[in-house]
């Protein structure tokens, strides 16, 4: 018999191997969101691409059949923009990112600078240059507070794999000796405590559900929320004794989630 959540008042779903597979919707994804809109819970789901902003992902829940109201969606970029808000109101920031995450720090009201900013913020450019790069790292050089949005060194793609943040961060450091002062994708808190002060919530009171360990659960872990992994991903049971996080529950898919909230 599977052990019910207790005292669980809101859900952070993962989207890639959790609620879908490339364009293809995984088993209980749309239950899903009707059960909980039934029990009035509380979900978003969450990613750490900050390459693209939370429209672009909402565009394409939409496309999958999930309903525009449901498509609710908080990336790291949405966590940092949040963070930002609250611990450096009304200050300067020089952003390394794309257009689509410029646009998204702009829309929130940020002052986006070319030159004298207060703090550096640092995203997955794909749309990088040398002139860019280069006046950021003078800028960690020179002390300033330094942001990244999430740590994956790699993103994957059709074929194989691109550099990602984690990527760019080594070679900032390499350049000027400093790491990130705070990441706030996974696994780190950030993203959860950005959330949980949204939804008004404490942190225990959140479920993470993902199909990675070494994100997902991981990050559940470091901030206190409850998690559970779903086999539709990339975890598999085998997995399963060598981690070193080990998920509250493990779930076939999310139809199982069901159960559990039940």
């Amino acid at each position: 018999m599977t052990k019910r959540a207790q005292d669980i008042k809101a859900v952070m779903l993962d989207m890639d191997g959790t609620f879908y597979m490339g364009d293809v919707l995984l088993p209980g994804a749309l239950e899903l969101l009707a059960f909980l809109n039934e029990r009035g819970m509380p979900f978003s789901f969450l990613t750490n691409n900050s390459g693209k902003s939370s429209a672009d992902y909402v565009k394409k829940l939409i496309g999958l059949g999930v309903k525009p109201e449901e498509a609710r969606v908080y990336t790291s970029g949405d966590a940092t923009i949040d963070y930002v808000l609250r611990e450096y109101p009304e200050k300067k920031v020089f952003l390394m990112g794309t257009r689509s995450l410029r646009e998204s720090f702009l829309r929130a009201g940020m002052s986006l600078v070319e030159e004298d900013p207060d703090l550096v913020v640092l995203g997955y450019d794909t749309e990088l240059t040398y002139p860019v790069l280069t006046r950021f790292c003078d800028f960690v050089r020179a002390g300033l507070p330094y942001l990244a949005t999430h740590p994956d060194v790699n993103c994957p793609v059709l074929g194989g794999y691109a550099p990602d943040i984690g990527a760019m961060m080594a070679m900032i450091e390499a350049s000027t000796g400093r790491k990130a002062d705070l990441i706030l994708g996974k696994p780190n808190p950030g993203i959860v405590e950005g959330l949980a002060f949204k939804w008004g919530l404490r942190n225990e009171e959140i479920l993470m559900v993902g199909d990675r360990l070494y994100t997902d659960i991981m990050m559940g872990k470091t901030a206190g929320v409850k998690t559970a992994l779903v086999l539709t991903g990339e975890a598999s049971r085998e997995d399963l004794p060598n981690a070193k996080h080990q998920p509250d529950w493990v779930l076939e898919d999310l139809f199982g989630l069901m159960n559990v909230l039940l």
